[in-house]
């Protein structure tokens, strides 16, 4: 509860950067990866395009990083609409979107480099928002976008992620960027100072993880890197872009299972210099909320494994103290988004809460115990292609997966029956 506080009385305070002048704002190069990603790429560069912003000082490039579909016909059809403001880049065969990445940001022109995801959809102002801070402090390393559910139509899983993510960029990030410590710019909107990145690109692009290549979580990589050098890395809650999120169960588990992985390992990564001197001004609240992050990880796995003890010893008692406890800890996402667009939309917040605890509560705890892989798990390879890594776990993916749901049912069936 003092860390909710903490972090409401920050969320408070909280006020969007200020947006400088024409003639003041950098030049920057906005980086596009797409995989796969068919006709939703064009309208991707089409948003960027009709972007607010100086076009002289506006370079866009898109990445096919080796689709297997029509991702690179549309991308062509971009460059010939968009003429010379568009810079293409096509790779033979799949290498993984930190390649796609690495790639623009190396032919970039502009002091500040913007990541775009490829199924994402921007605001006229998101990038003058975003970028427009660069100018007036030096002492800016990063900045984070404010990210939003795109494609609410394809079900309640994208309604209710959107409740999520006010929780997860209005209250957290922004109270984050007022202690300079955002702790993930995300792939779907973030900005970076050409220079802050230009000496980590090759040992970001090469970072290995119990000696295996790290291919997901580029983005909190990236962040903690530069937040080493001493780098503030804030927050932007007007530059606003829309992103579509998984809409199927399986697909909403390996996007969390890769999150959750790359949490840990980057966890531990930003512990070996959090608790040093990294930067000359206050380092008090990035420790704050780093320490919290590590004990949740430690602290997941015995919750977990307490539960379903205590479900079993007293069904009846602790099964009625869990479903309050679920309702009290989705009050906060679901007040926060009633509070903001006064609809009752916000109640999905507590859907959440339960479908959270019965589906994927198990997913942090096999994060922690499979933190060493690090595949992308939903890509499928192009013809030709290297494959992506750990193909084989498909069939103990899914294999597991049934495990836990499974498990989910025996605890709904147990909770079901508490007047037994």
């Amino acid at each position: 509860m003092l860390i909710t506080a903490w972090r409401g009385i920050l969320f408070l305070r909280y006020r969007p950067l200020p947006v400088c002048a024409d003639e003041n704002l950098p030049h920057c190069t906005i980086v596009v990866p797409a995989y796969n990603e068919g006709s939703q790429v064009l309208l991707t560069l089409r948003s960027l395009a009709a972007s607010d912003y100086p076009s002289a000082k506006l370079q866009i490039i898109a990445v096919d990083d080796g689709s297997a579909d029509d991702t690179w016909h549309y991308i062509a059809a971009a460059a010939r609409e968009l003429g010379g403001r568009l810079k293409t880049i096509r790779f033979p065969k799949n290498l993984g979107k930190r390649h796609a990445l690495y790639a623009g940001f190396r032919q970039g022109a502009g002091t500040i480099l913007v990541t775009v995801d490829s199924d994402s959809i921007v605001e006229p102002q998101t990038i003058r928002r975003l970028v427009g801070p660069f100018a007036v402090d030096a002492r800016i390393g990063a900045i984070a976008g404010n990210v939003r559910v795109l494609n609410h139509a394809d079900g309640i899983i994208p309604k209710m992620l959107d409740v999520i993510f006010y929780l997860s960029f209005d209250f957290i990030r922004a109270g984050q960027s007022m202690v300079k410590t955002v702790m993930c710019t995300p792939g779907a909107l973030s900005a970076y100072r050409a220079d802050a990145v230009e000496t980590i690109l090759p040992r970001w692009l090469d970072q290995k993880f119990c000696g295996r290549p790290s291919n997901i979580g580029e983005d909190r990589a990236i962040t903690n890197m530069v937040l080493q050098q001493g780098y503030h890395v804030l927050f932007q809650k007007d530059a606003m872009v829309y992103t579509a999120v998984p809409a199927h169960y399986r697909n909403l588990c390996m996007m969390f299972l890769r999150w959750a992985r790359s949490n840990v390992r980057e966890s531990l990564m930003m512990a070996q210099f959090a608790f040093r001197r990294f930067r000359p001004d206050s380092m008090l609240g990035a420790r704050i909320n780093l320490a919290y992050d590590l004990l949740c990880l430690v602290r997941s796995p015995f919750l977990m494994l307490s539960t379903l003890a205590l479900l079993a010893w007293q069904p009846v008692l602790f099964g009625s103290m869990i479903l309050f406890g679920v309702l009290v800890s989705s009050s906060v996402s679901v007040a926060l988004y009633a509070w903001k667009y006064r609809t009752g939309k916000a109640l999905l917040g507590y859907v959440y809460g339960f479908f959270w605890f019965f589906a994927l509560s198990w997913i942090p705890l096999y994060a922690l115990v499979t933190v060493h892989r690090s595949g992308w798990l939903t890509r499928e390879p192009a013809t030709g292609a290297q494959p992506t890594p750990y193909p084989r776990d498909k069939k103990k993916v899914r294999m597991r997966l049934t495990i836990v749901r499974l498990l989910a049912f025996f605890i709904a069936f147990a909770l079901y029956h508490l007047d037994a």
